[in-house]
């Protein structure tokens, strides 16, 4: 055979197994990309390193009557003299025998005595300073990366949600579902800590800068949000009415050590806490069509766990 025609032959052979390749690699399914994990699986999987143990003088554990208990991390860090306060009501057992009082549907549980009760301990300052906010120095902010609508800039700090500002090197916490804040009247009152109340609704972030905030509720919230809702004014219950009575409020501290609750917080300057962020933003998992492209503050609660035992810590 003339080679030239043997040569066309092969040029023509193998343009058809180039074209069948490339019709291959156009009608074979494109790999699956790899899920990427849900926020509940960053919190499952977060390394040990991720993780601190909350200090026993900084948890409030309040036992009810009914045997219900509610456990607040305080934050000293940002309302150090309420919070020094609250530590000493609870040494002086003030809140026992008082009662949640108040109930407003999305808003607030408030409790205390309500005006009246035990002698106030002589270590309390009965007129703190108004611990609205703080400077931001000293403070190793995690920015959002999202808009807000009450504050210059949002992110996290040691733990906490926090809003900003760079202008006047500000920071405060802010009102999201579960925080803690003091009671008070009007200005200059700015509550010693004896009336606190528990955000059970929508993030009331109007009240940030207005109310010291001295902790979060991280264990038995339902305790506090699933009460009947007060008839009154603001949802306060006619007097004689008592949803939920206190048998008694106490640091973990001062507990016996193999009574005390143990919580951990993820670090927010962890890599886990990141990744919890940016997850919570954009949501991929089988329920979400469309992920939200991003986060609101209150949206991206910082994780608190029961501490594992040590068998089981990771």
């Amino acid at each position: 055979m003339d080679s030239r025609v043997r040569g066309s032959d092969d040029k023509v052979a193998g343009m058809s197994l180039l074209l069948a390749l490339a019709f291959a690699a156009q009608t074979r399914p494109a790999p699956t990309p790899a899920r990427p994990p849900t926020p509940s699986e960053i919190v499952a999987k977060a390394p040990a390193e991720a993780w601190e143990t909350i200090k026993p003088e900084d948890l409030l554990v309040i036992d009810f009557v009914d045997g219900a208990r509610s456990v607040v991390q305080l934050a000293p860090a940002f309302a150090p003299i309420h919070v020094a306060n609250i530590r000493a009501l609870a040494g002086a057992e003030y809140w026992r025998g008082a009662s949640v009082y108040r109930v407003q549907d999305n808003y607030v549980a408030q409790w205390g005595v309500n005006e009246g009760g035990p002698a106030v301990p002589a270590a309390v300052v009965k007129r703190p300073p108004a611990e609205y906010d703080r400077p931001v120095r000293g403070l190793a902010i995690r920015p959002l990366g999202h808009s807000d609508a009450y504050a210059p800039r949002v992110g996290h700090a040691l733990g906490w949600p926090v809003a900003y500002n760079p202008r006047t090197g500000r920071a405060n916490l802010a009102h999201c579902y579960g925080m803690v804040g003091v009671g008070r009247d009007m200005a200059p009152d700015t509550g010693m800590g004896g009336e606190l109340y528990a955000v059970i609704g929508h993030a009331p972030r109007h009240l940030d800068r207005n109310i010291a905030l001295v902790g979060r509720v991280v264990e038995g919230i339902e305790h506090l949000s699933a009460l009947p809702r007060g008839t009154e004014t603001l949802g306060f219950y006619k007097s004689g009415t008592v949803a939920r009575s206190i048998r008694t409020a106490r640091l973990a501290s001062a507990l016996p050590a193999t009574e005390r609750p143990s919580f951990q917080v993820m670090r927010t300057g962890s890599a886990s806490f990141g990744a919890f962020v940016t997850a919570r933003a954009n949501r991929k998992d089988d329920f979400f069509n469309v992920p939200a492209g991003g986060v609101d503050l209150c949206n991206a609660p910082v994780p608190v766990r029961r501490t594992p035992a040590p068998s089981s810590s990771r």
